[in-house]
């Protein structure tokens, strides 16, 4: 069992109370984490606001320095995320390393963007003005991280607001609070001065009462969040309240097109991956494959006898290609929507939906109708449904018939025709011959509609979490009209 302190002004501390995260396959008690309440959650917000001045003033290649430093201790603890993550979301051994590798490049990505805090010189009409626009740390940042992909989120979080200078509080996930514990561990033991990163854990049943505390401090003066888009509407309307910009990156029901001179197993290829791993719990996982009606079976013949060859098991199990999800709960929530779906009558082209515990075998279903939960419900688990479409166009507006857009992927051998299509989906990102699920620190990463706002990645990132000011310095006579 993992213990948990809170990470406040870089000392370990305790809470009033604890709460513990169960291990969704064994049942026992994973973690006791310290259970914040809203004033350790002011304090927190405290200790970051009084090490903002220093740490903003630390010069860019001093904080690249200490950045990249954690990504290297970051890899060198990945057993202990493994062993964490595995413990308290179920996943499997290999999700959680490949969480590590991705994190770590986000560190070392977000060094690299310390000298790239750039403003420029704009023409002035009025003579004797040099006028600039320039880029300064904004302050706090408060990040809101999910289970899901603990390392890589957890650190998507943090790394670009802190090389852009500011400090940052970190808001577990109950479900994952060691692994994110240990992210905040990291970058301290790194050398990041006290109360840069703080990271906070909270009882489920205190979760918004907590949140609203660290929105609505005045230090805080930008917070991002990623997870599902109910919380994401609660968040933004908070941010809002307050007059804190966000960013928002939140669910998805990501499609998947196979254009009629698609190579097939290529096609088959991504689907398999998209759709199923982690178990689909992947904000950009694949819940829709819309296939042209000229190769859907041929295509469907194929990608049903991948799937029929995949397992979930306990995590770790040889042979088993996936693993469990996060709890019980929501192996039983897909399989209502998958129950739903043949009770209105659709049927499983391939694979079982079969439940055990957290355990959830993968399965295709094919014959949705619009009345069915599966057609418009993200589903989150290892669920993917079929739609035949007679044309591009056909197939564009079955991408878009969804109120989400995060990502998004066209197969087809004519890259301008795939390319076409692409720019015609309402998604914040879109891949062509392609997965969904595809990820790069360096990357514009972001959704549209109800899939959230604002992006993160890259220099896109160094937008969100800067101030954009408009500074002058008058160096000639300056003609006033009184």
């Amino acid at each position: 069992m993992f213990e948990v302190p809170l990470l406040i002004g870089g000392r370990q501390q305790s809470a009033a109370k604890t709460f513990t995260r169960i291990n969704p396959v064994s049942g026992e008690v994973a973690t006791r984490a310290a259970a914040a309440s809203v004033d350790d959650a002011r304090a927190a917000v405290d200790a970051a606001k009084a090490a903002f001045p220093a740490w903003s003033a630390t010069a860019p290649n001093a904080r690249r320095a200490l950045l990249l430093k954690a990504a290297d201790a970051m890899e060198a603890r990945t057993a202990e995320f493994i062993e964490r993550g595995v413990a308290e979301a179920g996943g499997a051994p290999m999700w959680y390393g490949f969480n590590v590798m991705l994190a770590a490049g986000m560190l070392r990505e977000a060094a690299s963007l310390t000298t790239q805090i750039a403003g420029e010189v704009i023409p002035s009409d009025v003579p004797g003005s040099l006028a600039m626009a320039i880029r300064q740390p904004a302050g706090v940042v408060l990040g809101i991280a999910p289970w899901n992909a603990p390392v890589i989120l957890g650190t998507r979080a943090v790394a670009t607001p802190l090389a852009c200078g500011n400090t940052v509080v970190l808001k577990a996930s109950e479900a994952c609070p060691a692994v994110h514990a240990l992210i905040g561990e990291v970058l301290a033991d790194a050398g990041l001065p006290e109360g840069v990163i703080n990271v906070i854990t909270n009882a489920p049943e205190d979760a918004a009462q907590v949140v609203e505390a660290l929105i609505a401090h005045p230090a805080v003066r930008r917070v991002n969040f990623t997870g599902s888009t109910h919380v994401g509407r609660i968040i933004g309307e908070l941010a809002a309240r307050h007059l804190k910009p966000a960013v928002l990156e939140l669910g998805g029901r990501n499609p998947l097109v196979v254009l009629d001179d698609a190579d097939l197993d290529a096609a088959v290829d991504a689907a398999v991956f998209s759709a199923f791993f982690n178990q689909g719990q992947i904000c950009m996982s694949a819940d829709r494959v819309i296939v042209h009606e000229a190769v859907a079976e041929d295509f469907l013949a194929r990608f049903a006898k991948r799937t029929a060859a995949l397992k979930a098991d306990r995590p770790g199990v040889e042979g088993a290609a996936l693993a469990a999800m996060v709890d019980p709960k929501a192996a039983e929530r897909v399989r209502a929507m998958v129950d739903d779906a043949l009770a209105k009558g659709a049927h499983l082209a391939a694979g079982s939906a079969d439940v055990a515990g957290a355990i959830m075998q993968p399965a295709i279903v094919d014959g949705i109708t619009a009345d069915m939960r599966l057609a418009h419900e993200e589903s989150f688990g290892p669920v993917v449904t079929i739609l035949r479409v007679a044309s591009d166009e056909d197939a564009i507006a079955a991408a878009n018939a969804s109120e989400y857009g995060l990502s998004a992927a066209v197969f087809s051998r004519d890259v301008g025709r795939a390319l076409a299509v692409a720019r015609q989906i309402e998604s914040g990102i879109c891949h062509i011959n392609g997965p969904t699920v595809h990820d790069e620190a360096q990357m514009p990463f972001g959704g549209v509609k109800d899939s959230g706002y604002g992006r993160f990645g890259g220099k896109a990132g160094i937008d969100a979490f800067t101030e954009l000011r408009w500074i002058t310095v008058q160096h000639g006579p300056r003609h006033y009209p009184i």
